[in-house]
């Protein structure tokens, strides 16, 4: 089964091994891109508890003006 995914003689080709390296570089930098953007949210995330928790009871009840 190794030998039809890879070819049956010889190794893989320039051309696989590029595309391999290629799609490992994209897959490196998609990986540090959801890092960043997770970090981002919890920072998001955080600023919104604090707005959320500087709210009272009394801003709640008052009608918004358009």
């Amino acid at each position: 089964m190794a030998k039809a995914l890879v070819g049956y003689l010889g190794g893989p080709t320039n051309d696989q091994l590029q595309q391999t390296a290629t799609m490992r570089r994209r897959i490196a930098d998609l990986e540090n891109e959801v890092l960043r953007l997770k970090v981002e949210n919890d920072g998001l995330l955080a600023a919104l508890r604090e707005r959320v928790d500087q709210v009272s009871a009394s801003d709640l009840a008052e009608p918004v003006s358009h």
